[in-house]
């Protein structure tokens, strides 16, 4: 055998391990395989936008869970009242849970008439009422709300009447001075904290937007 010969059956050799290499390393492709779709990317991102129209809303789900019962409730006062938001509500109700607490302790709440539905006016009233006969004043700071809970919701769809339950866990510091000035319950620079159940109610579709305190329970 000559050398000639010899040469190419090494080349030819060497070839074919190189053709082995490359196929363990790249693998092969059996059959038909599609080419990539030009118009892919836009494809997915229509999927992606029909997943984002079709999904739940985040303005309730942030709040309650997707598939009970407050977030049909929910939905369905954002049916009647497309310009609601939850998150808009629970924010004014935090507001309004330092405004009403801070009238209450303050005795000022002829000015909380219209947030409070006509019986808690009239017990916040005779409780004020019974401390000024008493010669009791108080000296309140609001300190903070500490946490918000939307805890539950209730929607009549024949009188859209809507009523949202919100858990608060204020912090304050609060003394009570009798007639003489001196101080017969609180500490002023001990923060005490306080938890409150308070129910909010209106009329869904109204031209009044404003919520009204229905029920308290601390």
């Amino acid at each position: 055998m000559n050398s000639s010969l010899i040469q190419l059956l090494v080349l030819a050799g060497i070839a074919v391990f190189l053709i082995l290499r490359l196929k363990s390393v790249l693998g092969t492709r059996e059959g038909f395989e599609k080419p990539p779709v030009p118009n892919q990317p836009a494809q997915k991102k229509r999927q992606d936008f029909e997943v984002i129209e079709g999904g739940p809303d985040r303005d309730i789900t942030d709040y309650v869970a997707e598939d009970s019962q407050q977030a049909r409730d929910l939905a369905a006062m954002k049916r009647v009242e497309p310009s609601f938001s939850v998150s808009e509500f629970v924010q004014g109700a935090r507001g309004a849970y330092e405004m009403i607490v801070m009238g209450f302790e303050r005795g000022e709440v002829a000015d909380l008439k219209p947030f409070l539905a006509p019986d808690v006016y009239e017990a916040f009233e005779s409780v004020v009422a019974d401390r000024d006969a008493k010669g009791l004043t108080i000296e309140a700071e609001f300190i903070g709300v500490r946490e918000t809970t939307l805890a539950d919701v209730s929607f009549d769809k024949d009188s859209n009447r809507a009523e949202v339950t919100m858990r608060f866990v204020g912090e304050l510091t609060s003394v009570v001075r009798d007639r003489g000035g001196d101080i017969i319950e609180g500490d002023a620079t001990t923060v005490k904290r306080q938890k409150d159940s308070w129910t909010f109610a209106r009329e869904m579709g109204s031209s009044d937007p404003n919520w009204q305190l229905v029920a308290t329970d601390g």
